[in-house]
């Protein structure tokens, strides 16, 4: 009886063992072992990551010619539109730099664009990170900014060998400086606490009393460039519910994020570049 007593309990006395070794280990080790496991996963997520990149591919060949006739018109307009704005976008730049030279304000911090295809997204953490297709190889930084069409993704919080982690907005540890669209002063932004596959939201905090806004009257809440990680004007979210705060000093409040962040397949890394 004792012994089977003992063959009972030995995967927990094992299981005991590994937990208290775990916690022993220096931190240095975790570290080193966390980043070596991820690095030996890394291959199988690239790998389906261009399996899903070909079977698009093929899909698209199946389409009619009609189909791609129609979506080659879509894109002639998107395109002229693209280049019209690029034009716009030039001019802007430069009497921005006139006017930066004029004042002698210093010029923000310039960055190069690096296209990312996304491998995958953490489900146990849906709403705080995802994993992109490029790392170290493409020069990216951590702590670079995270965008797409419809503005502001995250930043990097991890670099491997080929892959990237990328910590997004509705995560709540992501805290940043921003400004209603319209106004110069700045507030504090910060991710919620999301359910899973739900519509992400995020928290506002520190808006001043004369700012309002309702479910029927939005306002479009962007970067203020403080800081100097996320350049200035970069779409967060609308600000759907503003209310005192506890202090009755300031007004917080709940931002609704962009619905595409629940299924991005490319962003655009913003990676910083040295002007010395």
């Amino acid at each position: 009886m004792p012994s089977n007593r003992f063959d009972q309990a030995k995967p927990f006395l094992t299981l005991a063992i590994v937990v208290i070794a775990w916690l022993v280990l220096p931190v240095a080790v975790k570290s080193f072992m966390r980043a070596s496991f991820f690095e030996l996963q890394a291959p199988v997520a690239v790998s389906a990551s261009h399996v899903r990149d070909l079977q698009e591919y093929w899909s698209l060949r199946t389409q009619s010619k009609h189909e791609l006739i129609e979506a080659g018109r879509d894109l002639a307009r998107v395109n002229a539109s693209y280049e019209l704005a690029v034009q716009e976008n030039t001019t802007l730049r430069a009497e921005l730099d006139r006017m930066q030279n004029l004042l002698r304000i210093p010029p923000q911090p310039a960055h190069r664009f690096e296209h990312a295809r996304v491998v995958q997204r953490d489900f146990s953490v849906w709403w705080q990170r995802v994993i992109i297709r490029k790392g170290r190889n493409y020069g990216i930084t951590v702590g670079s900014p995270v965008v797409f069409s419809g503005g502001v993704v995250g930043r990097v919080t991890e670099v491997h060998a080929y892959t990237s982690v990328v910590e997004l907005i509705s995560s709540p540890g992501v805290r940043l400086a921003a400004v209603v669209e319209g106004d110069d002063r700045p507030m504090s932004f910060q991710g919620g606490l999301n359910p899973t596959y739900g519509p992400a939201k995020g928290v506002i905090e520190f808006v001043p009393l004369d700012i309002f806004a309702s479910s029927t009257s939005t306002k479009r809440l962007v970067t203020s460039g403080l800081g100097g990680v996320f350049p200035a004007g970069l779409t967060l979210g609308r600000v759907v519910k503003l209310e005192p705060s506890t202090d009755g000093l300031f007004k917080t409040g709940e931002v609704e994020l962009d619905p595409r962040l629940g299924e991005l397949t490319e962003v655009t890394v913003l990676v910083p570049v040295s002007t010395s």
